[in-house]
Order: C-alpha cells, then structure tokens, then sequence
C-alpha cells in the first residue's frame, strides 16, 4: 500500500486507465455539492492555496501483452469527486477554448479513449459530455447530465484558471496492490469514514463487464429493482452496537444457513471465520472457493430464492404499526426489531425455507415467542443465541414447535433452559428490567389480551408508547412519606419492578409525572394517565383505584404474571 499527495496530472497521465466498477452505485451528487465545489475552485484561483479535494483509493490490476493500457487501477473510493472533476473541467475547458489541453490529460495518449471508465448506468452520459467538441444544452434528468447542465450555466470562466487548479488541486492517495486483500481494502474505507456494504463488494466480485444478464437476473432485479426495492435493501437497523444494511443481514443470514449444510463438510475453524460479521465479504469468497469450486451461479440461485423470502417476511416497520394478536411473522419482526434480537434472522431465514407448513411455522413462531419473552422478563443471558440461531438449530434442522422444545429441553449445558413458571412468578415481582425491555414485555402482553374486548381504539406500533412508573422517581416531592428510611428503600427499589410501569401514548410532562396519584391521573387540560392510556387493558383498571402503593404494585405484578403464564404456555 502506498499513500501520499497526488496531483492530477498523476492520476491522469495519458497512460493510466481508472475502472469505475462497472456495477457500482450511480453518481449521487447534486446541486449542494456543485455549488460548493465551484465556490471552492472561485477560492483556489483567487488565493493560489493548496487544495484537498478529498481521498482517493485506487487499486491495481493486472494487464497482458494484448493490452495497450499500461496502468489499470479499480476506482476503490473516489467516484463522485473524480466524476465532477471531469465534467468540471470539460466545460471549463470548452468554455475558454483549451479542451486539447482536456484531451490530453483525460483520455489515453495512443487511441484518445476517456481515461475514467463509468459504471454501467451512468457510462453513456459521462462519455457523452467528456466527448464533446463544443458546449450544448442537455435535456437529460439524470445526475451525470445535470451535474453539467448545472456548471454550464452557472459557472463564471472570469473568476477560474485551468493552470492553477491543474497545480493546486492535490488528492490524498492511497494505491493498493492487486495482490493485496480485499477486506483490508474494505477495513481501510470504513476507517475513513467512506460507505462500502459487503453487497457493493460482492456485486462487483460476482458479475462484470461480460455477464451483464446474469447481473440483471440475478442480482439487479432482485435489489435494485426501483428506488423502493432500493430503500428497502438499504434499511439501516441497530444489530448489537452498529447499524447494518437489511442487504448485509440478509447475505450474512444465507451465508450462516449454508456452512450448516452437512455434505459440505465445513471445518469446524472456518464456521468461526466464516461466522465473523466484520469479514463477511472474504467469508464469502473463502467459502465459494474452498467448498463450491467457485461455482458462483448455484450461491446466486440460491441467494435469489432466500432473498424473495426475505423481503417477503422481514419488516422493520410492524414497530411503527398496530400488532396482530396471532402469532406468526408479525410478531416475530416485533421481537427482532423492537426489542433487538437480530440474531433471530437466520434461523427464521431457515424456518420459512425450510418449512412450507404454515400452521407448523405459526406454532414454533408461538413457541419461539415465548422462549425469548420468558428468557427477556426472568433476564436469562443472551450471550450464546448467536450460536443458537446461527449454528444448532440449523445444523440440527430444527424446524417445528416439538423439535424445538425437544432440542431446548435436553441440552446438558442448561445456559439457553426455558424459565418455568416460578421463576417467571419471581420476575413479575423482583425483577428490575430496562425501559426499553419493561416497555416490550407490557406491549407484547397487550397486543395479546386486547382482542377478548371490543375496544374504539387501535393498538399503536410498539415504537409509538412511553414507558411511565405509576409511583415516580421522584416520589418523595409529592406523594406520602413513609415511616422509616427502610420502607423509603424500599419503595426505591419497588417501582422500578413490572408492577409499576406502564406503556402509555405520550410522555407526561414532568410537572404531571411526579405529582400525587390523583393529579398523576387526571392532570391539567387533558395530560395525565386517563387521556394517554385509553382501551390499554394493562393499566386503565388500576387507575380506578384511589389510591396506588407498594400493595397494588404487588397485585397488578401478579395480574400481569398470570396473563404472561397463560399466554406464553410452556
């Protein structure tokens, strides 16, 4: 690896080609960055002081005795600044007549092809405007064209000299040798702060200039399909404490599905490698390798039928939404996604693969409920789901509600044991659970309970309700004091217990949330407990009571107990 300055007339020297991969993403820059780049060459002409336009990684490739073009780089970061260079440039140059000078320095010496080659969806417009002779209007709507539409019209040639922004324009680059790992490449741009999805890294490993059908197939229509498909693939969700793309979830799921296959064999060393998120690109190549005999089509195949399931049955969204009391994929996207338990994915991945069942897919979803509900209140660790849901259900084709209980049940080790009904008793009672958790588990009851009774209002998504202690923090500002310091603790220690929280619409402002019990309820012009806790069966008949304590804390633990022992049945 080799890093330093580099001027233009180094990354554009007559000889050297830079290979834009031919199915990355499309030129995004718009008018915000054009204007601040022409307001920054204004800066540069005026003051004559070096300029940074930003890093660039290129990264070498190999050329045979066919090839005229001595110097291939892969355009690894850097895309949209040399792309507005070009077109910068060009009508700079055709503005003030020096477009030879352009030609020499962006196109190859030998046979006047563009030194920068484009993907395959802004290729077409980017040769279009570099291989102008003179300037015209352009109608076209897409970012390339717009970009030179946008310095065309805008830019002032008296305030610009092509000498001094040739001389003073310096990149900080970083050339890579082609023998040198594609995941260090990848760990280098995530150190910069650049976006690069193992997706990019695999689109570009799988197909190419030649395969473009297969692209399209396989790959293009799947994920790139329109701008929805494109948002939905692109979703960022919080896994552990780094957000990832639903694509990168999706390829690491497949990727856990297929090293349990048995006949493939896989060592025990590479299933740890190749379980490691950070190094799912190389995990890919390695496996593809090592145990397919590079036969990328049949994982593309695959890929293909795992990725319509996918999108199918995976939504983020349901926390936004009212939950269905019936138990199936709903539910399940709820625990994954509103209470953090991705690691889920590739087991339910395998399930709806696996098992064409509905009704034996909807009685594990049930099942698998209440394993992760019950472990959630009784705080059992989740430490090994990982390899869990990654590795033993899979290997062991756990796919139905018996074979799961089974499997649970007889493990010798007892760390991921079902909590029986004491202990669960013990929970609702004694048990101090974060917000986010206590929040989850009250939600989760009430979407089930709610549908015995016929209620004016909807249930709202799980992201859409507060977590409120009945009897406040603060308790000690307003409410009764108690006899002695013991009782005061407590107290301190009692309302922080299932009993004594509850979901409700809207937060109390703090004025309301630490007063007495009865202003707590009623509030000021329609702000406390009864105006944001309508229909919610698990606290509008306790705010009834004149009066709420360490007592009715207890009762209402074992109301909620009873409901959770009933609905997620062991």
């Amino acid at each position: 690896m080799d890093a330093g300055k580099r001027l233009i007339n180094e990354i554009f020297n007559g000889n050297k080609r830079l290979e834009i991969p031919f199915f990355q993403r499309s030129y995004v820059w718009g008018e915000e960055q054009w204007e601040r780049f022409l307001e920054d060459m204004y800066y540069v002409c005026e003051t004559k002081k070096t300029y940074f336009l930003g890093s660039l990684i290129l990264k070498q490739q190999s050329t045979n005795s066919a090839e005229k073009v001595g110097d291939r780089r892969i355009v690894i970061d850097g895309q949209q600044r040399l792309t507005t260079l070009n077109i910068f440039l060009k009508v700079l140059c055709l503005k003030t007549g020096e477009n030879s000078i352009f030609e020499q320095m962006f196109k190859l010496l030998f046979n006047k092809e563009i030194a920068l080659i484009h993907n395959h969806n802004d290729r077409e417009a980017f040769e279009k405007i570099i291989n102008m002779d003179q300037l015209v209007q352009i109608d076209n709507k897409d970012s390339i064209s717009l970009c030179y539409s946008y310095f065309s019209n805008n830019m002032d040639i008296s305030k610009l000299n092509l000498s001094i922004i040739l001389s003073k324009i310096l990149f900080v680059g970083i050339d890579i040798d082609e023998n040198e790992d594609e995941q260090q490449i990848f760990d280098t741009i995530n150190s910069l702060g650049v976006k690069l999805t193992t997706a990019e890294l695999l689109k570009n490993y799988f197909f190419n200039r030649e395969n473009i059908a297969m692209y399209n197939s396989y790959w293009k229509d799947l994920f790139e399909a329109d701008n929805e498909v494109i948002a939905y693939w692109d979703t960022e969700v919080t896994t552990g404490r780094i957000k990832r793309t639903f694509i990168d979830l999706f390829l690491f799921s497949y990727l856990q599905i297929k090293i349990q296959t048995k006949n493939l064999n896989i060592k025990t060393e590479d299933k740890l490698e190749f379980s490691k998120v950070e190094h799912l690109f190389q995990s890919y190549k390695k496996f593809i390798t090592n145990y397919l005999n590079n036969d990328k089509e049949s994982v593309l195949k695959e890929l293909k039928e795992y990725a319509v399931l996918y999108k199918e049955n995976f939504d983020h969204k349901i926390i936004e939404e009212n939950l269905s009391h019936e138990s199936g994929i709903d539910r399940i996207n709820a625990l994954i996604y509103g209470l953090d338990n991705s690691t889920l994915i590739p087991y339910i991945l395998f399930i709806l693969k696996r098992n064409q069942n509905i009704n034996q897919r909807n009685e594990l979803f049930e099942y698998l409920e209440t394993y992760i509900m019950r472990r959630i209140i009784v705080k059992a660790t989740n430490k090994n789901y990982n390899q869990l849901f990654t590795d033993r259900l899979i290997l062991n084709d756990i796919k139905n509600k018996a074979d799961f209980a089974n499997y649970i049940n007889t493990q010798a080790d007892k760390i991921n044991y079902m909590p029986d009904d004491n202990e669960l008793f013990e929970a609702f009672n004694n048990n101090i659970i974060n917000n986010k958790a206590a929040a989850g588990i009250i939600y989760f009851i009430e979407s089930k309970i709610r549908n015995r009774n016929l209620h004016s209002t909807n249930l709202l998504g799980l992201n859409k309700y507060s977590l409120e202690h009945l009897i406040p923090k603060k308790w000690r500002n307003n409410w009764q004091k108690l006899s002695n310091e013991d009782d005061n603790n407590k107290r301190d220690r009692k309302l922080l217990t299932l009993g004594n929280l509850a979901i409700i619409t809207q937060n109390l402002n703090a004025k309301i949330r630490d007063s007495d019990w009865n202003k707590k309820k009623n509030g000021t012009n329609n702000n406390g407990l009864n105006d944001y806790t309508r229909d919610l069966e698990t606290i509008t008949p306790y705010l009834k009571l004149s009066e709420w304590n360490e007592k009715e804390i207890e009762k209402r633990a074992i109301d909620l107990y009873n409901f959770a022992k009933d609905l997620w049945k062991i």
